[in-house]
């Protein structure tokens, strides 16, 4: 898996959300982004994302972009199974809440739905994941994803909920 996007440490992303009424920032710096996606990469590996050729080519909390191969995510028939743009649609929109969230922070994917457009049967599919709304609790993006031809084949849309631990464990980075 490669990754790239915005670069420039000195750079900084400044996230905004409402919190009891008021309006809040956080400001993620670019190290900080280049950091999360570079982990999220890293721990894709010999996993599902990893199994199925997805490429991340661009990747910020606006915005994440990658690609899948059509070979090997078919249904029977031949053609794109709808699984594998599900799985498409959750790594961008999940890398895209990760960097929502900033460092030590940690996010799931609470609901995820799909409409499947058209089929796709060779090449590979482009996902681009957009962020409808990046609060401090909640992130949902709307993923669409498109054939070589630029054709949309399925429109996804994942929430995703922020925590500061992983369930039934402690804080991220502390063993327990």
């Amino acid at each position: 898996m490669r990754s790239c996007g915005p670069v420039g440490p000195s750079e900084s992303v400044t996230l905004g959300f409402r919190y009891g009424g008021q309006k809040a920032e956080v400001a993620v710096d670019q190290d900080s982004a280049r950091r999360i996606t570079e982990e999220y990469v890293a721990r894709s590996r010999d996993t599902l994302i990893d199994r199925m050729g997805i490429r991340i080519l661009e990747a910020s909390a606006q915005r994440v972009v990658g690609t899948m191969p059509v070979t090997g995510n078919t249904q029977p028939l031949g053609l794109l199974h709808g699984g594998a743009s599900c799985v498409l649609a959750e790594t961008l929109g999940s890398l895209g809440s990760a960097l929502h969230a900033g460092p030590d922070r940690i996010t799931v994917g609470i609901e995820i739905n799909a409409t499947h457009h058209r089929a796709a049967a060779a090449g590979q599919v482009t996902g681009i994941a957009s962020l409808l709304h990046g609060g401090r609790t909640i992130t949902t993006y709307e993923i669409v994803i498109s054939d070589e031809q630029e054709r949309r084949v399925c429109t996804s849309r994942l929430t995703c909920l922020l925590m500061d631990r992983v369930p039934g464990q402690g804080r991220p980075g502390r063993g327990g």
